[in-house]
């Protein structure tokens, strides 16, 4: 491409960038004398003060910052995308072509990045949730709000059901919480303060002048039902666990697939404890986090304490000695577990402290999904107590997780880790019969039964008037683990004729054999 030779060209002049201070009145004359109506409507949305400007040889332009040194260092260059946009996204203003560029300090490093750019592509979780049947969207339902096919729910259920066995043996209880909640509830909480602006607009009951909102939080609700009796110091640590669904009104544009939506369901649990149990408390949920990633594939992740800022604390609710406490027990847990972390101010949730957890996917991107929060304000805003050993009331603490985050986030980063191609035990269908002509149909079925009747799942059955070869295919696009073929020789014989998803080659099992097999497979 002509543009990607001639930054080439520019490049290899090795041109100093050289960034300039100067006040915002000489930045106004400076792009005034150009003509530039673009530069000084940017400039008279700055506050006033220092203004900084670039300069790459005769090329000189508003900017914030910061920059390679000289030029020289780019090696590789590629114009990733040409499209129209309207100047400051307002489709009354003047239509402006973008240019989307990225350079490198080598070519191996472009060729990976483009290779890798190829291969999102190919593993979008849109494209394949659509060719897979598992879930959809549609304009009269609501932008942001998905729909699950059959397919796409047995993923979803697959999940819920392997988390929640896991919590149950760590002493988590389910419950469950209305999609809908008082204005009182998220004022009570500080939701309201914090994200009122962003919510979807009140319900009103006419008749009891009452407003409601859709739930955009489930800590409140959880607050309450540990609310509705006393508790005993001995009752402590409770874990309540939640698969709770919640809405938050997102801008058009920023809604992308299942990773940003309007309406989610959150793995969410909140562990009410006593002070001196936070830190062991908080070490059981890190343990929790190892075990189920790496049942799910997820070795490799990073994690990052978020603190409050500083700078800010007007963001926050709570008082000094809350934050100073919270944040400790997550530094000292982490570091008394030798755990390698970051840490970023200014990424606490406005309640508490937490430590993120950032996974990497099969082609090495980053998604944070977990979180553990500690919390001290919202246990004081219910006036949550229990009664202590000395018999007098004591305030509990509050612990926050989630270990998938969002359960439509979590299931976009499994559909793009896993190219669709999910381990039998997660995959919506485990395995499917195909008959190699409709004279089988009867045997089908009942290999099909016996293994249902077994396993207690739902195994189809293709008898489709069509050729073999296309059954095989067909089954292969819907990335099927197993296949189970009979005719003839399978029915006369009492077994079946079994290629997996990725392999060319057949093996003949009894249904006794293969059952067996999938039952190994089924287990985590």
């Amino acid at each position: 491409m002509k543009v990607e030779q001639k930054m080439l060209e520019l490049a290899k002049k090795g041109l100093q960038n050289i960034r300039v201070e100067i006040s915002k009145k000489d930045a106004a004359n400076y792009f005034q004398k150009k003509g530039d109506q673009y530069k000084l409507e940017i400039l008279d949305g700055l506050a006033d003060g220092t203004i900084t400007f670039y300069e790459t040889g005769e090329f000189v332009d508003l900017c914030a910052g910061p920059h390679i040194p000289n030029t020289a260092l780019i090696k590789a260059i590629k114009i990733t995308n040409i499209a129209g946009a309207y100047w400051r996204g307002n489709e009354k203003n003047k239509m402006l072509t973008r240019v989307y560029g990225i350079s490198f300090p080598d070519k191996i490093l472009l060729d990976e990045y483009v290779s890798n750019i190829e291969e999102a592509k190919k593993r979008d979780h849109r494209k394949i949730g659509k060719e897979l049947d598992l879930f959809y969207f549609d304009e009269e339902v609501g932008m942001g709000l998905p729909l699950w096919a059959p397919k796409g729910e047995a993923l979803r259920q697959n999940l819920i059901n392997f988390l929640k066995n896991i919590q149950r043996k760590a002493g988590y209880q389910h419950v469950a919480s209305p999609h809908i909640g008082k204005k009182e509830l998220y004022v009570t909480s500080g939701h309201y303060a914090k994200y009122g602006q962003d919510a979807y607009q009140p319900i009103r009951t006419p008749a009891e002048n009452e407003e409601f909102f859709l739930k955009p939080m489930n800590c409140p609700h959880h607050c309450k039902i540990y609310a509705s009796k006393a508790k005993s110091y001995k009752e402590l640590p409770i874990k309540y666990a939640e698969f709770g669904t919640v809405y938050r009104y997102e801008q058009h544009g920023e809604l992308h697939g299942l990773t940003r939506v309007r309406g989610f369901t959150q793995d969410d649990a909140h562990i009410f404890c006593r002070p001196d149990q936070l830190k062991e408390e908080f070490l059981k949920v890190v343990d929790l986090v190892n075990l189920v990633y790496s049942k799910l594939g997820f070795s490799e992740f990073q994690t990052q304490i978020s603190l409050r800022d500083p700078g800010n604390k007007y963001k926050y609710l709570g008082t000094d000695e809350m934050w100073e406490l919270a944040e400790k027990a997550i530094v000292e847990a982490t570091e008394e577990r030798g755990m390698k972390t970051t840490t970023k101010e200014g990424e606490a949730a406005f309640y508490g402290p937490k430590l993120d957890f950032i996974v990497r996917d099969a082609i090495g991107r980053k998604w944070q999904i977990g979180t553990i929060q500690v919390d001290y304000m919202m246990p004081e805003n219910f006036d949550l107590q229990y009664t202590g050993s000395d018999n007098q009331k004591h305030r509990p603490v509050m612990i926050h997780r989630a270990l998938f985050g969002s359960m439509e986030r979590f299931i976009a980063l499994l559909i793009e880790n896993n190219a669709g191609k999910f381990p039998v035990w997660l995959a919506p269908i485990k395995a499917i019969v195909l008959t190699v002509s409709e004279k089988f149909e009867e045997y089908a079925i009942q290999v099909a039964e016996q293994i249902n009747n077994k396993l207690d799942l739902e195994i189809e059955v293709d008898n489709r008037n069509e050729k073999l070869g296309k059954k095989i295919r067909d089954a292969q696009l819907q990335k099927v683990p197993y296949m189970l073929i009979v005719g003839e020789e399978e029915m006369n014989s009492q077994t079946v004729s079994v290629r997996q998803r990725d392999d060319i080659k057949n093996k003949i099992y009894t249904i006794e054999e293969f059952t067996n097999e999938l039952i190994q497979n089924l287990k985590l």
